[in-house]
């Protein structure tokens, strides 16, 4: 898989320079091939190519109608190349191909959203005021940096070039240097769909780069799925330009186990949604929180769950969990794990790699008991499948360490009674919760309290950050 060109304003360019990424796949450390590396002059030429898109009848003054159709398109021709994307992402991040084809479903899923809520959606309407009547309209942000993470990186495009499309707002997506190979055949997408040219650019760079295409004066809105760390930074550079900017950030998401839950029912998802794509994932629940009364008795049950969990080939339908995305990852979880220990918790199981796995950047899923909030485990994303075991003695406590974290991005609550899950997931601080599960849906706004991010993507509240709204004062009568 050896790309030569870039993509932007509807074709396929040289790059600037021979710079060039190499692409490792982290189950066998394999080099399964490569492509450019942007520079400035790159970010400079797909910037241009967005803002010219924007100009006259081209794209923003489009009808809701008309952007849905071309939303529409891009889903039929994403769904057409299903396979591709998804053996793509499977070698790329080698997470299992199950979960790399739900990731292009969840993003036809996006797109079919967002398409349906261009049609119906009143981009301008009259509205009578205490002074008489009023024109309100929605127009687009304009030019977009859209920056996504290697770890559902089609997935996270979408939930970016969905909202901006149905707006009338253009694309430059930047995508991650760790996995950079599929937006190939997503931009192979966006010409079977026929976007028109510069509405979507595509590329690959680095931080610097990146950097430079958020701080550009003709982007008018940065929008990023990452870590705190560099959704901080993002932040910075808009707020030092005054520019608009969308944060889907890091989480210590945790999961309430309550005195009444059925662990044979509960252990199993719990333990899957508390390690989903190997722990790299922001909204895995990775603080397990456990009434003191039932603690070793779920731990015991938790860990079992996570025996029995193959790790390894992603292609092998039996595999649950794939590996680290690179060796300083890889080496960032064990240091955290060890870190753990040090700290005083209890290894119930896993912390190392599988012999048989020794090639790829492989680790166990982690249990971690005897965890209190006060630990580094328990308060920083490790992004790996390290989990924290927490007792508490009643709700109120529960809530309370549930509460106690920097970050706010996700939650879940296990308990026969649903009434009593609806009024937890009231009080607790995160801008996504589950009840017996862990779930997102399209037509629901997602997104985090605290430093786990600033907007939200999806539902029509993920419209919202790619419009501009004008009120247009009508003269009397």
């Amino acid at each position: 898989m050896e790309y030569r060109n870039i993509f932007v304003g509807g074709q396929w360019r040289e790059p600037a320079s021979e710079k060039r990424i190499s692409v490792e796949c982290p189950a066998n450390r394999e080099i399964m091939g490569s492509c450019p590396e942007a520079t400035e002059q790159d970010v400079d030429a797909a910037v241009n190519a967005a803002k010219s898109a924007l100009a006259g009848e081209k794209w923003s003054s489009t009808s809701g109608e008309d952007r849905a159709s071309h939303i529409d398109s891009l889903s039929a021709a994403i769904k057409s190349r299903t396979d591709d994307l998804a053996v793509c992402a499977a070698r790329e991040i080698a997470a299992p191909y199950s979960f790399c084809k739900g990731q292009v479903a969840m993003a036809r899923m996006t797109l079919k959203f967002y398409g349906q809520l261009a049609r119906n959606y009143k981009f301008e309407e009259r509205r009578t005021g205490y002074f008489g009547q009023v024109l309100v309209r929605k127009e687009p942000v304009g030019v977009v940096a859209a920056i996504v993470p290697f770890n559902g990186p089609l997935f996270a495009a979408m939930l970016k070039i969905g909202p901006a499309l149905a707006s009338g707002s253009t694309v430059v997506l930047k995508v991650p240097v760790e996995a950079p190979l599929f937006s190939y055949v997503l931009a192979e997408c966006i010409q079977e769909a026929a976007i028109p040219a510069g509405v979507i650019n595509i590329l690959t760079a680095d931080r610097d780069a990146s950097e430079y295409l958020v701080a550009h004066p003709d982007v008018n809105m940065a929008s990023i799925t990452g870590s705190v760390v560099a959704g901080r930074r993002v932040a910075e550079i808009c707020g030092s330009q005054i520019k608009r900017a969308a944060l889907e950030l890091g989480g210590k998401s945790a999961a309430i186990v309550c005195a009444d839950a059925e662990l044979a029912t509960v252990v199993p998802e719990l333990a899957k949604a508390s390690v989903i794509n190997s722990g790299q994932a922001c909204a895995a629940q990775t603080r397990i929180l456990i009434p003191r009364k039932r603690y070793e008795e779920t731990v015991s049950a938790l860990g079992d769950a996570y025996r029995a969990m193959k790790v390894g080939d992603p292609f092998d339908p039996e595999t649950a969990l794939g590996p680290m995305i690179h060796e300083r990852h890889f080496e960032r979880v064990k240091a955290c794990i060890s870190a753990g220990l040090e700290e005083g918790a209890r290894l119930v199981t896993g912390g190392g790699t599988p012999e048989y796995l020794k090639s790829g950047y492989f680790i166990e899923p982690t249990l971690l008991a005897d965890v209190t909030s006060d630990m580094q485990i328990a308060r920083e994303e490790i992004f790996g499948p390290v989990v924290c075991a927490i007792a508490y003695d009643d709700i109120e406590d529960a809530i309370r360490i549930a509460n106690d974290s920097e970050m706010g991005l996700s939650g879940s609550v296990w308990t026969s009674d649903v009434e009593a899950g609806i009024e937890i997931g009231r009080k607790i601080q995160a801008g996504n919760f589950t009840i017996n599960g862990f779930s997102m849906d399209v037509a629901a706004p997602f997104g985090g309290y605290k430093s786990s991010g600033l907007g939200r993507e999806l539902g029509e509240e993920g419209l919202h950050d790619y419009l501009e709204f004008k009120s247009i004062n009508l003269p009397a009568g």
